[in-house]
């Protein structure tokens, strides 16, 4: 490790004061994406290199697309991040600086990483003067989980600091405290790995894709069959007669009834642990039948499950008191309603928590319109470890409103849809636009053609909807379906 790197004072980050308004830092998987979390109210967002960040699929950033996005953020006052956060193999790590050269003399507003030797390589390139200095703020993926942590990546040279999700509430106001000069990024909403972030081996052990190269298949997501096992003499996990754990199982049935049947204790998160929970099973995976894997649990819970998404809503308020600097939205590859949807409910959530209003529990219903694996605050709170599992579905469900499509133009008081949902005459739709949204009775349709329609069938319909008087509130708006 060369001296520049282990002895470097940290250039001068300046963290807001508690109570301030914080960055609301949004995904960008392309730029359209990016356009609508600045629309409607991000401050930031952050989008990689597909090589090089962990979000190789779905991911529209190359060269080109980073350097427009960058100068299309500082034209408007904003921010924009570069993810390059993967742990390198060696022939990565040999083309690295060739490939993130470019990009730095773009000079965009910092670089997100999480291996040691690429911050020492960048470092020594900045310090020398034979690059121009852009932030280095550490990656989630380098589990910050204490303020000694902080405090080393501050001497390094670091300047921002995102926080593991593994922290509750409490122990993120202890870090601020313990460490008031350095930024802080707390994660606020989106998908939870199962594992400190990336170090899953699922995805690697299924299909040879590891998760710290940008490729996770999210194999903890898939559906799983349990089945009853019993471990021999030898050790070896064999299967076990059916007894309760076979085709009549239903795991929702049994956790209601333990969790009627148990007190809260200090244990397994703060439920006493099932009787069932001490025996052996097998899973087997629903794309490959006849391969039975065995499967246990301790007092911290089962390790090959589907975990909730994090949802921090209702806690904004207390990380603005406690005086984090970034509050953070995980999905590069989720759609553009979703960043929309985030954007918005987080920026007046921030608003709110800052002008010192009581938190409006409306934010919570409008999230769930969003598609979701049901919702859970993660360890910002200590609750019973139910909370964080969601045992009945490893896909994605939406409730309240749907998404069904774009406004491509306005012409003539009529809006051209291009519809991604199915929706009808009569339906109750929502007008989602950054100068505020409107509920609107759908009274007519018309398609291409001029005739009326009764429905949209949904993608790839182009139908025409009315909004005369409105037309200046709905150009580039998305629409929702309200039910």
């Amino acid at each position: 490790m060369t001296a520049s790197f282990s002895t470097t004072t940290a250039a001068q980050s300046q963290p807001r004061q508690a109570g301030a308004s914080p960055e609301l830092l949004l995904p960008a998987g392309s730029l359209a994406k990016m356009r609508a979390a600045y629309d409607f109210g991000a401050d930031a967002v952050y989008a990689g290199q597909p090589r090089y960040s962990l979000r190789a699929r779905n991911n529209d950033f190359k060269l080109e697309q980073i350097a427009q996005g960058i100068s299309e953020a500082h034209q408007r006052g904003k921010k924009f991040f570069l993810t390059s956060n993967l742990l390198p193999h060696n022939d990565k790590v040999r083309t690295y600086l060739r490939d993130i050269e470019p990009i730095i003399a773009m000079q965009p507003d910092g670089i997100i990483m999480a291996d040691p030797g690429l911050i020492m390589m960048v470092l020594d390139k900045m310090h020398s003067g034979a690059w121009n200095h852009v932030p280095i703020h550490l990656s989630v993926q380098a589990n910050t989980v204490n303020h000694a942590t902080v405090k080393f990546w501050q001497k390094v040279g670091v300047t921002r600091i995102i926080l593991s999700r593994e922290l509750s509430l409490d122990e993120i106001e202890a870090i601020r405290n313990e460490c008031p000069d350095m930024e802080l990024e707390v994660f606020v909403h989106g998908a939870l790995c199962i594992a400190y972030s990336g170090r899953c081996l699922l995805s690697g052990y299924f299909n040879r894709r590891d998760p710290n190269q940008g490729t996770c298949t999210n194999a903890c997501r898939w559906e799983y069959k349990p089945s009853s096992a019993q471990e021999t003499d030898s050790g070896d996990v064999m299967p076990a007669h059916m007894d309760k754990l076979g085709a009549d199982f239903n795991f929702a049935a049994e956790q209601q009834q333990a969790d009627s049947a148990f007190v809260a204790t200090a244990a397994c998160g703060g439920g006493q642990r099932h009787p069932a929970a001490d025996q052996v099973y097998l899973l087997e995976e629903a794309g490959r039948p006849g391969q039975l894997m065995p499967i246990m649990e301790d007092e911290h819970g089962t390790y090959i499950m589907n975990s909730k998404d994090l949802r921090a809503v209702e806690h904004v308020a207390r990380l603005v008191k406690i005086g984090v600097d970034s509050l953070k939205v995980e999905g590069r590859t989720k759609s553009q309603y979703y960043v929309t949807r985030t954007a918005q409910i987080y920026r007046r959530a921030i608003d709110d928590a800052v002008a010192g209003k009581p938190f409006n529990p409306e934010l919570i219903t409008q999230l769930e319109g969003l598609a979701n694996r049901g919702y859970t605050s993660g360890f910002l709170e200590r609750r019973p470890s139910q909370d964080y599992q969601n045992y009945e579905t490893g896909h994605s469900v939406a409730h309240h409103s749907q998404f069904v499509g774009e406004v491509l133009q306005v012409a003539d008081g009529w809006a051209e849809i291009q519809a991604k949902n199915r929706f009808a005459v009569g339906d109750t739709l929502e007008i989602i636009h950054p100068s505020g949204n409107r509920l609107v009775k759908l009274e007519a349709m018309r398609g291409a053609d001029g005739q009326a329609l009764e429905a949209a069938p949904g993608n790839p319909h182009v139908v025409w909807i009315p909004v005369a008087g409105q037309e200046a509130e709905t150009r580039g708006a998305l629409v929702a379906r309200i039910f």
